[in-house]
């Protein structure tokens, strides 16, 4: 396979190329892209040293799989060229999710619906790493309503975030002074901010109604009803959500737990005993979706239960994801 990794140099694209490489997938030729400021640079991958180059969209590289961590609007403007090029095309940005004739996939869930499609999109970090742990759940028992609160990591706004919130932690732990903020809308360190992405009409932001819709949409559910609040916490990697759902049948802790226990790509962490419960610190870094704190709802009885899931934002969320998508591709095109 001729690979191609567009935004090769920010937090998301370095982990897409060591993903690419912890997993052996068929690399034959590997480019690398980013902006013209990376152009000309040497880095380090699995697959040898790699010079950065810039895009070029009136010569689009002969590539069997693109794999794009760019903004919305640069994806907008090339991933169709791209197609049209001969790659099959996956999108981390938010620039495609929504298009009916686009598939958004989460391989544990909706794989099938990767087969055939030139271009697929990649979705949110918040919705992947909570779908993962849905999933199962609705198909022993049947979802109704989905409530969930987002504990995100700066790791969501990219590289910059990250650093950010190191310096600002640096600067307030280390000097007694006040952080700084640029990339968050107010600072990170020793704060939540119960705002990510812009306010919509109904006073929701849009990245609660991206958990609203891309769920809906992976899994196959139009109706599902679903409300999300998305917070932004001080932690540099994973993603932790508080999960409340109504269930169609019938739920007990223990049966979910067995479904999530058998579930590819969840991880059982729920041993309160023991104090093990799923955790950024334990999350980060890894493959699997944490599962734990599973408890029988005390809003919707014996339909509904309480549970906590962790998952690393940069790889669930985000480039692993990306690479199961290309795996799960027909033989044909991925080999």
């Amino acid at each position: 396979m001729r690979v191609g990794v567009f935004g090769a140099t920010g937090a998301v694209g370095k982990e897409l190329v060591q993903v690419l490489g912890d997993r052996r997938y068929p690399v034959t030729e590997l480019r690398l892209f980013a902006s013209t400021r990376s152009a000309g640079t040497r880095i380090k991958t699995p697959f040898g040293e790699k010079t950065i180059e810039v895009y070029d969209p009136a010569k689009p590289p002969r590539l069997d799989l693109a794999l794009l961590a760019v903004s919305g609007d640069w994806s907008k403007a090339h991933a169709k060229e791209l197609v049209a090029a001969g790659a099959v095309v996956v999108d981390n940005s938010s620039a495609f999710r929504l298009d009916d004739s686009v598939p958004l996939v989460v391989p544990e869930v909706n794989a099938e619906a990767a087969k055939g499609a030139r271009l697929i999109a990649n979705p949110n970090c918040t919705t992947a790493i909570l779908a993962v742990a849905l999933a199962p759940l609705h198909r022993e028992f049947g979802l109704k309503r989905v409530i969930v609160s987002t504990y995100q990591a700066a790791s969501g706004a990219g590289a910059e975030g990250m650093e950010e919130l190191e310096t600002g932690l640096k600067e307030v732990l280390l000097n007694g002074g006040t952080a700084k903020n640029n990339v968050f809308r107010h600072p990170l360190p020793m704060n939540l901010i119960p705002h990510i992405d812009s306010f919509q009409p109904n006073g929701y932001t849009r990245e609660e109604m991206k958990v609203t819709w891309e769920t809906r949409k992976i899994m196959g559910l139009p109706d599902l009803l679903v409300s999300c609040t998305a917070v932004r916490v001080p932690t540099l990697r994973a993603h932790a959500e508080a999960a409340t759902i109504e269930t169609v049948k019938p739920i007990t802790p223990g049966a979910a737990r067995a479904a999530l226990a058998n579930a590819p790509g969840v991880k059982l962490v729920d041993d309160v005993e023991n104090a093990l419960y799923p955790m950024p610190l334990t999350a980060s870094g890894r493959y699997d979706v944490e599962a734990g704190r599973i408890r029988q709802s005390l809003v919707f009885g014996d339909h509904g239960i309480d549970f906590f899931v962790v998952g690393d934002q940069l790889l669930k969320g985000a480039a692993l994801n990306a690479v199961q998508i290309a795996e799960a591709l027909p033989v044909a095109v991925a080999a």
